[in-house]
């Protein structure tokens, strides 16, 4: 896959505990510079980064409920509301991982309904992190069944946070269950080119990853 190709399937992702202000800024850049899908950046930073990106044509997403999915349905909602006018254009949202594996689909459909139908009244993009590394074969099942029927747009494997990421079995899993119903993002320990190629050719979309330069680079080598 060609280097420009691959970069508009990567959103590069800002979201670590200890990022800061000017690792924002420079994700910004970076993501101008490669002419990638976008930056996945913290709510609190949502303001500055729509301020470095407006016109460059890169996405702005916006992480809500992260890492752990626990917070109330409307206050997700709220908050993804509110990014949304801060110039987020994709949201990506953390399941109620604890709602499911309780059973409590009701509750599960609810959450992500709320945070689709706030981000769809402005034009938005939802995707739902549901934490594979947290579930089981059936569980995953349920997860990107129910982030369908609430009207997602991408099922997500990880927020990077949990202590695994992304796997092929996994994206194999999730791609075959969504079908051609919503896209699939694999984020979590994708740092180099190899892997990503690997988690497209098992069925992702996009891929999310902190390490877009190395593996853009490498790409370009490969392109030689």
């Amino acid at each position: 896959m060609r280097a420009e190709e691959l970069a508009k399937r990567i959103d590069h992702a800002a979201v670590k505990p200890t990022t800061t202000a000017e690792d924002v800024r420079r994700a910004c850049e970076e993501a101008i510079r490669y002419g990638l899908r976008g930056v996945c950046v913290p709510p609190c930073y949502v303001e500055l980064a729509s301020g470095l990106l407006r016109g460059s044509g890169v996405r702005l997403c916006a992480v809500v409920g992260f890492p752990f999915g626990f917070t109330l349905p409307e206050v997700k909602a709220r908050e993804a509301e509110l990014a949304m006018r801060l110039g987020a254009s994709d949201i990506d949202m953390v399941m109620n991982i604890s709602a499911l594996k309780s059973g409590l689909h009701e509750l599960v459909l609810e959450d992500i309904r709320g945070v689709v139908e706030a981000v769809k009244a402005r034009g938005g993009v939802v995707k739902v992190i549901v934490e594979v590394c947290y579930l089981t074969e059936e569980e995953l099942r349920h997860a990107c069944e129910l982030a369908v029927e609430a009207g997602a747009d991408f099922v997500k494997t990880s927020t990077g946070m949990g202590p695994g990421g992304a796997t092929i079995e996994a994206v194999r899993l999730m791609r075959a269950t969504v079908r051609d119903r919503a896209g699939v993002k694999a984020a979590g320990g994708i740092r180099t080119y190899e892997r990503a190629i690997a988690m497209i050719e098992a069925g992702a979309d996009l891929i999310g990853t902190s390490t877009p330069g190395a593996i853009l680079e490498a790409a370009g080598r490969n392109e030689r």
